[in-house]
């Protein structure tokens, strides 16, 4: 099967995706297609169970949905158009008449800070028919940015259900909030979930953009807040501005200090508002911000790293400083600022590597993936990220993976090292190392993979049940 060229969003659709977090989008696949899908699904579950990260190689025709031009268009809008399909797969099978609880999917156990900015995606696909009385998955909108539940209720309003005919599919935000919803039918309900992420930073925007200029969607209706700057930073950088509200408002000493007041506000809405707003007053909103990174109280720290992470070059020098903080939550807060600076923030790329020798593996993680995202000085960079291919963490090893596909064909001194993780113990160790020898793409990296999948090329129809023939 051949398809066309990826179906890009429209400008309208990219707002909606950054103000709700979500987007619901068709493919239009047969009705034989989704059934001949289900029935393979039915197989599997009933022989073998829930193939979990086999679950592509194992039903593969679910490869035909990932190269559809509306599943890729969407993606690309979102991630660029070199984004990476992550190891981590998961087939949802839901026959339970009761819902499931509000939340936000982890980072496979490792406690980062979520970013404001679409890094990552999923995609919730559904191969049958999904009325609501089949339990679709529940999203709240506009809860992408928000680390705290803000809603009180299960059942608090707003929440839009992934309802459709198969071939529906959720685009969200990976850190949106969202839960299963009861299957009171009791049939089957498979919900196949895929992560992706970005591996090149925004330059231009990626989507069919016929107006750089952020504008509010035609009918926003969000259940909780808005975020009116915060919405127009995000936009902004995905046309490739970064630090673009950085010195573009005069707020006098009262505003400032309200603003201030206001990162301890316990409605976490209220706190990002302020944040974002003193991101736009130049020296006096940064030097408000870093005083509350450095608060004791661990979310006005988180918030006020958002705000910094938009303040352009005046947050450097004092993201530097909070580097060395005793207290690991604001040198955390700190390090994911200064990665989401990208290149502004080089000049602290000798203090983040200094970091790498730091007791908290958390701090270690953080300091890996922003040296990913700044990427210069690149020698310097590949060089502590090669040490980190080798640290007794496993996090550590996984993240730097990730970190190394980003910096791509640069990085091509970290090949023999990749070739080694090759052999890890954890599957994502080795599954990040492949995909950076990918991303990498010299002839050396190219032949170390292809013998690494040749020699574990696994057999998508051999069973118990089937071993060798046909």
């Amino acid at each position: 099967m051949r398809y066309n060229a990826p179906l890009l969003l429209t400008d309208e659709q990219m707002r909606k995706f950054v103000t709700d977090g979500y987007l619901l989008l068709q493919t239009d696949f047969s009705p034989e297609f989704h059934r001949s899908l289900v029935d393979q699904l039915n197989t599997v579950y009933a022989e073998e169970g829930n193939p979990g990260n086999n679950l592509l190689p194992r039903i593969r025709d679910l490869q035909k949905v990932f190269d559809h031009p509306v599943v890729s268009g969407a993606l690309t809008s979102v991630l660029g158009p070199n984004y990476m399909l992550h190891a981590h797969r998961h087939g949802h099978y839901n026959a339970s008449a009761k819902p499931g609880g509000w939340h936000k999917d982890s980072y496979w156990g490792y406690s980062r800070m979520r970013n404001h900015h679409p890094h990552w995606a999923m995609i919730m696909y559904f191969p049958q028919d999904t009325p609501v009385e089949l339990g679709p998955t529940g999203i709240m909108p506009g809860t992408q940015n928000y680390q705290t539940r803000t809603f009180e209720s299960d059942d608090a309003p707003g929440e839009v259900l992934a309802s459709g005919k198969a071939g529906t599919f959720a685009l969200i935000h990976y850190d949106i909030w969202h839960r299963s919803t009861p299957n009171v039918l009791g049939e089957p309900r498979y919900m196949l979930k895929f992560e992706f992420m970005r591996t090149t930073m925004p330059e231009a925007p990626s989507w069919n953009c016929q107006d750089q200029a952020w504008q509010r969607p035609a009918h926003l209706n969000l259940p909780i807040a808005e975020h009116e700057a915060m919405w127009e930073e995000t936009w902004n950088w995905l046309t490739g501005k970064t630090g673009s509200l950085a010195g573009t408002a005069s707020l006098d000493q009262d505003r400032i200090q309200q603003l201030s007041a206001a990162l301890e506000d316990s409605f976490e809405p209220n706190a990002i508002n302020a944040a974002y707003e003193l991101a736009s007053a130049g020296q006096p909103g940064v030097e408000a911000l870093l005083h509350g990174l450095a608060h004791e109280n661990q979310h006005v720290s988180r918030v006020s790293a958002y705000g910094l992470s938009a303040a352009g070059s005046d947050a450097v020098e004092g993201l530097v400083s909070a580097l060395h903080q005793t207290n690991v939550e604001t040198a955390v807060n700190a390090v994911f600022a200064l990665g989401e600076l990208r290149d502004v923030a080089a000049d602290a790329v000798s203090d983040l590597i200094g970091l790498l020798a730091h007791p908290s593996e958390r701090l270690r993680c953080a300091v890996v993936e922003s040296l990913g995202l700044i990427g210069t000085p690149t020698g310097e960079i590949v060089s502590a990220l090669i040490r980190c291919l080798q640290s007794p963490d496993v996090q550590v090893r996984f993240m730097t993976g990730l970190s190394l596909s980003k910096l791509g064909g640069v990085a091509h001194a970290a090949v023999p090292q990749l070739e080694a993780a090759l052999d890890d113990d954890n599957r994502y160790v080795r599954a990040h190392a492949a995909e950076a020898l990918h991303y990498i793409g010299t002839d050396e990296a190219k032949d170390v993979l292809i013998k690494y999948l040749l020699s574990s090329r696994w057999c998508p129809t051999t069973t118990k049940a089937n071993s060798f023939y046909p």
